[in-house]
């Protein structure tokens, strides 16, 4: 079983920027650097859907709602996978979860962090 744990999120008026963390504290640095990182949201009666992934590698990939808004980066060093975000919008309300995931297809996750933007 893979540990992750989140931090960062909160309230934020529309227009503003928040950072979350997520930190892979039970893994060794080799392990972590074999996983894809990212980070997936869900809204209240929506399906979860992707927000930011980065390889080991560092190569990235962004949903479309995000792109250009939202920036995912990695410390292998620190097993920590970072999203900036910012200009957040109502729409940006959502449950935001941490994921690990393997080439084998096995996924893990992150008990979720809350982020709200009123309208």
């Amino acid at each position: 079983q893979v540990e992750l744990v989140e931090s960062g999120g909160g309230t934020v008026q529309a227009g503003g920027s928040l950072r979350l963390s997520c930190r892979a504290p039970r893994m060794i640095t080799s392990t972590f650097n074999m996983y894809k990182m990212g980070w997936y949201r869900q809204a209240p009666e929506k399906e979860r859907e992707l927000v930011a992934t980065v390889t080991s590698g560092r190569i990235t990939d962004y949903g479309a709602s995000v792109q250009g808004r939202f920036t995912i980066s990695r410390d292998n060093s620190r097993k920590t996978v970072t999203l900036q975000m910012n200009n957040l919008q109502p729409e940006d309300t959502a449950v935001y979860y941490c994921s690990a995931s393997l080439s084998s297809g096995a996924q893990y996750w992150g008990q979720g962090t809350q982020v709200t933007v009123p309208s």
